[in-house]
This record gives structure tokens, C-alpha cells and sequence, in this order.
């Protein structure tokens, strides 16, 4: 039995959201201040477009701190892992194979990877649902955290897909004092991101 299979439009989304395997990164674009949206941005999901709302954060500015739920419901914030790289990988839902697959990698990738560096998997899933699905699915080296609160993440991140109330797909990474230095929002739902650039821009930072 799907662990997850109660997620709230978790059986649509693993129909919209199945297959599709593949990379692309949004371009990034340095020096703009971090402004609430102005402007209408969007990402597709098997083509149709969907806005994204929320700060369109830069490269080279600091990561905004947010507030999420651990596994065990309590508030986690973002700030707390100052003082290491972080990957930030926001997905739709742990209910869809995309994301699976995205997780179990980054999950692989871990083993080898420094100490210094964390990754964290955030989605609109609740945390009692992640939990049961990290546990199905063998996931140790990853940190799963919910958005679905509030939706601090996403909106902060400027991620937050609000027709749907999930989180688009993108990859931050923050180094140890905490400034967003990669930044990567797959313009197609239903494709995975570019896991090397994200990887390498996290040994990078590490190795400093």
C-alpha cells in the first residue's frame, strides 16, 4: 500500500507528474534585488503553464529564513543549519515518481558528500505522511521537511504554485553563512533538475 496515498491531490498529481525524466535549469540572474512578485513567472506542468508567487530570490543574496514542520510536527527553521552548505530541494509531492526518484538520488548522493553539507527535501506533504514514506522507502540521509502550514517556504523562495497549493521544483543551494549561491527552478514539473550542476555547486562551496 502506497504510505502516501492520502496526501491531498496526491493520486492526481502522480498521474500528471509520472515519467518524464530529464534536466533544465532556470537561468540565473545576478544582482536583482529580492522583491515580492512584480511580474507574472511561471513554470508548466506536462505543458500547461502554472504562476509562481512569492520573492524571486538571486543568486548572491541572503537566504531568507522560513519556518517548516519536521517529521515530528515540530517548527524547524531554515536558519538552524547555518554554519553548513544546504541543498534546499522543494518538490510537488513525495506521492509522484519525479519526486521519488529526485529524492532517492539526492538520498545516494549523500553517502558520498561531505558532512558539512545537508540536504533538505521540502514539500506541501504532512509531516506524518513524509515520515511513513521515508520510512517505506529507506530514506536516511535526506531531511524531510512539510511546508504545508503556511506555505513559508514557498513563498519566501518565490516557489509556492498557489492554484495547486504545492511547491514548484527547485533546487537552492546556501553556503555556511547563509547567501543563496546556486539557484535552479525546472521550468517543467515533469522533469527532474540538473543534478550535477546542483552537486557541484555543493562540493564547491564545501570545499572552501
Amino acid at each position: 500500500m502506497n504510505p502516501l496515498r492520502h496526501v491531498a491531490v496526491g493520486g492526481l498529481l502522480g498521474l500528471m507528474l509520472a515519467g518524464g525524466c530529464g534536466s533544465a535549469t532556470e537561468p540565473i540572474q545576478k544582482g536583482r534585488p529580492m522583491t515580492t512578485q512584480t511580474e507574472t513567472r511561471s513554470v508548466t506542468m506536462k505543458g500547461q503553464p502554472l504562476t509562481l508567487a512569492g520573492n524571486d530570490v538571486q543568486v548572491g543574496q541572503k537566504a531568507p529564513d522560513a519556518t517548516l514542520a519536521g517529521n515530528d510536527l515540530k517548527p524547524v527553521s531554515l536558519g538552524s543549519f547555518r554554519g553548513k552548505v544546504v541543498i534546499l530541494s522543494a518538490v510537488p509531492s513525495l506521492d509522484t515518481s519525479v519526486c521519488s526518484r529526485e529524492t532517492h538520488r539526492f538520498n545516494e548522493e549523500a553517502a558520498a558528500l561531505s558532512d558539512d553539507i545537508a540536504i533538505l527535501t521540502i514539500s506541501m506533504d504532512l509531516p506524518f505522511a513524509q515520515k511513513r514514506w521515508c520510512g517505506a522507502e529507506g530514506i536516511t540521509k535526506v531531511t524531510t521537511l512539510s511546508d504545508y502550514k503556511d506555505a513559508s517556504f514557498g513563498k519566501s523562495y518565490g516557489v509556492l504554485l498557489p492554484d495547486l497549493r504545492l511547491l514548484a521544483r527547485a533546487v537552492f543551494v546556501v553556503d555556511r553563512e547563509g547567501i543563496v549561491r546556486y539557484k535552479q527552478v525546472v521550468p517543467e514539473i515533469a522533469q527532474e533538475p540538473d543534478y550535477e550542476a546542483v552537486l557541484n555547486a555543493a562540493r564547491k562551496l564545501a570545499a572552501k
